[in-house]
């Protein structure tokens, strides 16, 4: 990781789904998959769904050619410390972090991801909205299962893949923390995320997710937009034929998000991102954690 003895860090969280945030402008921090997994452990770390490594695109390898649109790339690992194309939720606390450390203000900004630059919007109200892009729909039947049960699921690309299966209780997913199996095999040969839904009413769903390398979270930003993407489907919303947008209130176990698919298919993901800390990491507890 680094010689110095302490490393700056804060936690966050959207919806529940929660982060420790490194800050590291140069990408100076050798941030390898067991430093991640470490401070992710919620028994002997910092504990978090994920990290947030905060770099400035121009320094970072997988960013530079983007460093014209947005000038901070959000480097995500999950936490097992795989690294991960995209993260919604991530998404609007990197923002939230960029605004409390004075880089930017309210209004919009661009940031850098692997999936991608996805423009945000920080509104008076504390609410963060990003631009999530489009949807893509693989072709192929999937199906997804949690002992004996199972389900017909829809294929929808976020950036990141999904799965998303509409159930009758969501007691049926059991437990998320372990991946519910998924076919036919080598359909998701870089693992997905799992999704199960039911409904709240017309235009609301609630959901409970198993995001890959993760295990069951409090909230997945990818996920709900999945889960709006195919509820349109399902229920002939489809904003490309109707020519309205389409609007999806979907609750998670750690709160709420509201997702909106207009007719050209970019799709926007607007909730709340909170800081909740900020500290310094012990590096020398570090070092001995990697033994």
């Amino acid at each position: 990781m680094s010689t110095r003895t302490r490393i700056p860090f804060l936690k966050g969280h959207g919806t529940e789904n929660d982060f420790v945030i490194v800050p590291d402008p140069e990408n100076a921090l050798d941030l390898t998959p067991a430093a991640v997994a470490a401070l992710c452990d919620r028994r002997a770390g910092i504990g978090a769904d994920g990290v947030l490594h905060v770099v400035r695109s121009a320094a970072h390898p997988e960013a530079r050619k983007m460093a014209a649109e947005a000038e901070w790339f959000m480097d995500y690992r999950n936490g097992d410390g795989s690294v991960a194309e995209m993260c919604g939720n991530g998404t609007r606390v990197f923002a939230r972090y960029l605004q409390q450390a004075g880089h930017v203000g309210e209004g919009d900004l661009a940031i850098a991801t692997r999936a991608g630059v996805k423009t945000i919007h920080i509104a008076k109200d504390g609410d963060v909205t990003v631009g999530m892009g489009r949807a893509r729909l693989p072709e192929g039947d999937v199906t997804v299962g949690v002992g004996e049960r199972g389900w017909p699921a829809r294929n929808v690309n976020m950036g990141n893949p999904h799965a998303v299966a509409f159930v009758e209780d969501l007691a049926h997913a059991g437990n998320l923390f372990a991946p519910p199996s998924v076919g036919p095999a080598g359909a998701y040969p870089d693992g997905v995320n799992v999704e199960f839904v039911v409904d709240r009413g017309p235009g609301h769903v609630a959901m409970r997710v198993h995001e890959r390398g993760s295990g069951e979270t409090r909230s997945c930003g990818t996920g709900a937009c999945a889960v709006a993407v195919a509820a349109a489907r399902r229920d002939g919303a489809d904003p490309a034929v109707t020519g309205t947008p389409a609007t999806y209130t979907v609750d998670l176990p750690g709160g709420r998000l509201v997702i909106t698919e207009r007719p050209d298919g970019e799709i926007e993901m607007t909730g709340p991102a909170v800081i909740v800390a900020e500290g310094e990491i012990d590096a020398e507890w570090l070092e001995n954690a990697l033994r």
